[in-house]
């Protein structure tokens, strides 16, 4: 049979995540098709032909499907389910949205945040935040996956598949888009950057986090994130957050300032190839995942590190 890639996207671009989930949909031993559902995307669409490896794109085009409401493209994956023999989608907050929605539709258990592909039915996914390895053996007729992309590179271009489109479902009802504000930045995303300035409680204010971490990130280009605990005192917004609860993300560098390296932190950071730490205490467990270390005072540290950029 064939395995259905669930394409990520803003109705203009098509994600990085997208790319890094073919990789693993394609270890399944399966023709891949990829689903664009959304509203005026057909460059999305069209993107997505040229990834390598992929047989078909079929392409939604309906409002109900432009600002990715679970209900409508859930209800769209089932009723192309009967196709398929797996199910996979990027574990970002998209995929985890709608994904479970059609586990539960299509009644089978669902396999999340796998990290290896060990055959058509067996993954390996972290659980206890990472310091375990689980494999997981499915007997359900249809896979319902989603993928930790962190642990897979993004598949190139180099393909040509026909783009398809296919009828909608209609939206199921249950929810409404009623707005979004979105934050605007130069900088690059936190999923896909290949630089990671982060900072922790030990910056002190938010106007601390500001004036040391992000000069540095702008003069590495780098995108900015923060541990949970400097989210939850304020000195950063939500989406910046790294760790288990917040993004997991594996750039070529990252940079850990004033972070101690609590367990949930590491779980989404420790694949970075990578990682420089900079902190007072010497015994602080972020050291023991640490490539570099620097133990000293970060607002000495950062500044001179700065200047010699």
């Amino acid at each position: 049979m064939t395995t259905l890639l669930i394409a990520e996207h803003d109705n203009t671009h098509l994600s990085g995540e997208t790319a890094k989930a073919l990789s693993a949909a394609s270890q399944l031993g399966a023709p891949v098709h990829i689903l664009v559902a959304g509203q005026g995307a057909s460059d999305v669409a069209a993107a997505a032909a040229r990834l390598a490896g992929v047989d078909k794109v079929l392409h939604a085009d309906d409002a109900a499907y432009g600002h990715g409401l679970a209900e409508p493209l859930a209800g769209l994956i089932v009723g192309l389910a009967d196709g398929y023999d797996a199910i996979v989608a990027p574990a970002t907050t998209h995929g985890k949205n709608a994904l479970p929605r059609v586990a539960a539709l299509l009644d089978v258990m669902q396999v999340s945040d796998i990290i290896a592909v060990d055959g058509p039915d067996t993954f390996q996914r972290p659980i206890y935040a990472g310091n375990a390895i689980e494999t997981v053996k499915s007997r359900d007729g249809k896979k319902v996956l989603t993928v930790r992309t962190a642990a897979f590179g993004e598949t190139g271009e180099g393909g040509s598949a026909p783009v398809e489109a296919v009828a909608a479902a209609g939206d199921a009802g249950g929810s409404r888009f009623v707005g979004e504000e979105v934050a605007a930045s130069e900088r690059p995303d936190l999923t896909a950057a290949k630089v990671i300035v982060s900072g922790g409680r030990a910056l002190g204010s938010k106007e601390k986090f500001e004036e040391v971490i992000l000069p540095l990130a702008d003069k590495l280009g780098a995108a900015v994130g923060a541990s949970r605990a400097a989210v939850d005192a304020g000195y950063a917004p939500n989406d910046w957050q790294v760790g288990q609860t917040g993004k997991v993300v594996a750039p070529q560098l990252y940079l850990a300032v004033g972070i101690s390296g609590a367990i949930q932190h590491l779980a989404g950071m420790k694949d970075s190839k990578v990682i420089v730490a900079i902190n007072k205490d010497a015994d602080a467990p972020i050291f023991q995942v640490a490539d570099y270390g620097l133990v000293g005072d970060l607002f000495q540290i950062v500044p001179e590190l700065q200047s010699k950029l």
